[in-house]
C-alpha cells in the first residue's frame, strides 16, 4: 500500500474531509485508553468543522494522505517556538486498516521535510502516555522530552512531549 500514495496540503474546502477522517480514527485511537465520555468531549472540542477552521486560522498547516485516490490519513503542524526553531506536529492519524502499512512513516517524514524547509531545527509532538503510537514515534527517532498534563474541559490529557532534532 505504501508504494502508491501522495500527500497534499489541505485547504479550507477540505475541512469536511478532515472532520470525516477524524471521526473514523479518533475513537479507535483513544477508546481503549480514555473514558468514552472524554473521547467524545475531546472530539467535539478539537474536530468540529468550526474548530478545524479555527486551527487553520491560528497557523496549523494540514496535510492529507492518500493511498491511490482514497484519503486515508492526515497530519497538521505549526510553529511552536520561533526563536528556538521548534515546530509542533499537532496531529497524525491514519485509518485503522492502514496502520502498519508504512504510510504513517511516509507522512511523518513528509512533515519533517516541510518544517525543515520553514526553518525548523526541532519537531515536537504530544502523545498520550498510554498510546501505542509512542513506540512508532520512537521508531521514527523521537524521544520522550518531558511529561505534561494538559487540562481539557473537565478532563486531563496525560502526555509525553516527544522531540526529534531535525
Amino acid at each position: 500500500m505504501a508504494a502508491n500514495y501522495f500527500i497534499r496540503e489541505a485547504s479550507l474546502a477540505d475541512i469536511p474531509l478532515l472532520h470525516h477522517l477524524a471521526s473514523l480514527t479518533w475513537a479507535p485511537t483513544y477508546g481503549s485508553i480514555l473514558p468514552e465520555e472524554q473521547v467524545a468531549y475531546m472530539f467535539e472540542v478539537i474536530y468540529t468543522e468550526t474548530a478545524l477552521q479555527q486551527q487553520v486560522r491560528e497557523g496549523q498547516t494540514f496535510l492529507l494522505l492518500y493511498a491511490g485516490d482514497k484519503p486515508v490519513g492526515f497530519a497538521s503542524f505549526s510553529e511552536k517556538e520561533a526563536a528556538a526553531k521548534v515546530y509542533k506536529l499537532n496531529k497524525l492519524y491514519l485509518l485503522p486498516d492502514c496502520q502498519g502499512s508504512g504510510l504513517g512513516k511516509k507522512l511523518i517524514t513528509f512533515v519533517e521535510k516541510e518544517v525543515k524547509k520553514r526553518g525548523a531545527a526541532i519537531l515536537d509532538l504530544n502523545v498520550n502516555r498510554y498510546n501505542k503510537a509512542k513506540a512508532f514515534y520512537e521508531h521514527c527517532g523521537y524521544h520522550a522530552h518531558l511529561q505534561e498534563d494538559i487540562p481539557i474541559g473537565p478532563y486531563w490529557m496525560n502526555d509525553y512531549v516527544m522531540r526529534k532534532q531535525l
